[in-house]
């Protein structure tokens, strides 16, 4: 069954919020930037949030949108739902990761629509107002399985999908389990390790295969460690102190942003709210434990048959993104690429920082798929 979903806040969880701002205990300085978020931005933030943020216009905004709510596999899924009035409209499923939420499309659902696609954006279970999981076993197949039977539940018997984060992994185990009724997948980035041996850059992509968070410099990946290994330690601080939360978050952003992108401090604390709201700080975090070592072979090797996808794919790498595969690496687990594009500006949160340019690659895909 699909209902209407508006979950209200109350107002005592906004003034709660506000209370908990103000009363923060900062720590002092870093002794060095590379230690973490700077205090004075972070204070900033936080004393924005308490005094001039207005969550209801965020609220107002999603029910405008649409949202709605369907239990699937025992656990009840929030979605936006936003359609067109293109009698043709083709539907298509965008799905976020960590530390996004559906708040990273609110930009591009309009211009979408407009050009004639019916767009679904679920909720991740344990992220925002979706379901949290209350036993082990939800992730990337489960929730890729879900969201199969959620677009059948909405009559969609042909669609397309594309993901970021988590969301890539989510769309390509989509792309395996329903490929019946997939036309066609959009990865931003894809996912794979690199090619044996001295790597070259002249098959029509770029960097030597594999990037980013799983091969950063320890520095730069404490957060996947302690999110993959103790979800539930750092859940405590998560969903305990808001300020606490919008530094893990906000570094994050920070460094997966493109410099010339701008995400409105409205729309930081919209997604913020997402984590905060609903109290998901450990929820969220899971999705780490649950399946972080299949992306780790994804993205190191070696690939196992049950890796491979065979659908249409469309393989989009934004210069800032963490994954830089080339296009012969990718083509080891995507055998049937259809598209390699490679836009000029944006990084890991692609339809937030360059909503333009998201809506053209969409559109450029999945009108040679649809």
């Amino acid at each position: 069954m699909i209902e209407r979903s508006s979950p209200v806040v109350p107002d005592h969880a906004l003034d709660t919020l506000r209370e908990r701002l103000r009363a923060t205990r900062w720590p002092e300085p870093a002794t060095d930037p590379r230690q973490g978020i700077d205090l004075g931005t972070l204070q900033d933030l936080c004393a924005y949030w308490a005094d001039g943020y207005d969550w209801r216009r965020c609220e107002s905004r999603l029910d405008g949108i649409g949202r709605f709510r369907a239990t699937v596999d025992g656990l009840g899924i929030d979605f936006l739902h936003a359609r067109s009035e293109d009698p043709g409209a083709f539907p298509i499923l965008l799905t976020h990761g960590w530390p996004g939420s559906v708040v990273e499309y609110l930009d591009v659902l309009g211009p979408l629509t407009e050009a004639g696609f019916h767009c679904v954006v679920p909720s991740l279970p344990g992220y925002g107002w979706s379901d949290k999981p209350t036993e082990p076993g939800w992730g990337v197949e489960r929730i890729a399985r879900a969201w199969a039977h959620l677009m059948a539940r909405l009559g969609y018997d042909r669609y397309g999908a594309q993901g970021t984060d988590w969301g890539t992994s989510v769309t390509a185990s989509l792309g395996q389990q329903d490929a019946a009724h997939i036309a066609g997948i959009l990865l931003m980035p894809p996912l794979a390790p690199p090619l044996p041996g001295p790597q070259a850059t002249g098959d029509g992509g770029t960097g030597d295969g594999a990037t980013g968070e799983l091969t950063d410099p320890d520095d730069a990946s404490g957060y996947s460690l302690e999110q993959r290994t103790r979800p539930q330690t750092i859940g405590y601080s998560l969903t305990d102190s808001p300020a606490g939360l919008a530094a893990w978050i906000l570094e994050k952003l920070d460094a997966w942003t493109d410099p010339r992108s701008t995400l409105g401090r409205d729309a930081v604390l919209d997604n913020l709210m997402h984590y905060w709201l609903p109290a998901t700080g450990a929820s969220a975090a899971r999705l780490y434990w649950e399946s972080l070592a299949d992306v780790s072979r994804w993205l190191g090797g070696p690939l196992l048959p049950r890796d491979r996808v065979h659908v249409p794919t469309g393989c989009c790498l934004y210069p800032y993104e963490l994954q830089q595969p080339t296009r012969g690496a990718a083509a080891q687990r995507f055998t049937d690429i259809r598209s390699w594009r490679e836009p000029e500006r944006g990084g890991h949160f692609p339809a937030w920082e360059q909503p333009e340019s998201f809506v053209t690659e969409v559109c450029a895909f999945f009108d040679l798929v649809r």
